[in-house]
């Protein structure tokens, strides 16, 4: 998120604020699933914005809002965190 704020100016509102929603959209699934008895539907949504986040930051690099260095990590740090929300949703036996 704190990569939201050095988008430009033109980005800022649109495609920098949507990555930042996404992103706390993320963690609000997280915080739901851990608390919910039937979690499987709640981490399948985590997952898909998992999905959207990398799709928007490969935007982001084919805009050039972000180096490629840049999305290297942001693309390992998505596909770890998707693997742990995987494996999750495997044990879940809903």
């Amino acid at each position: 998120m704190d990569m939201c704020e050095k988008y430009p100016k033109s980005v800022r509102f649109s495609l920098s604020g949507r990555i930042a929603s996404v992103s706390i959209d993320v963690i609000e699934s997280i915080i739901e699933a851990i608390y919910a008895k039937k979690c499987c539907h709640i981490l399948r949504k985590a997952n898909l914005y998992m999905e959207k986040l990398s799709v928007l930051f490969r935007l982001s690099c084919d805009r050039k809002y972000i180096s490629v260095r840049q999305y290297e990590y942001i693309t390992r740090e998505i596909n770890e965190a998707g693997k742990m929300i995987g494996g999750w949703i495997k044990s879940c036996k809903e």
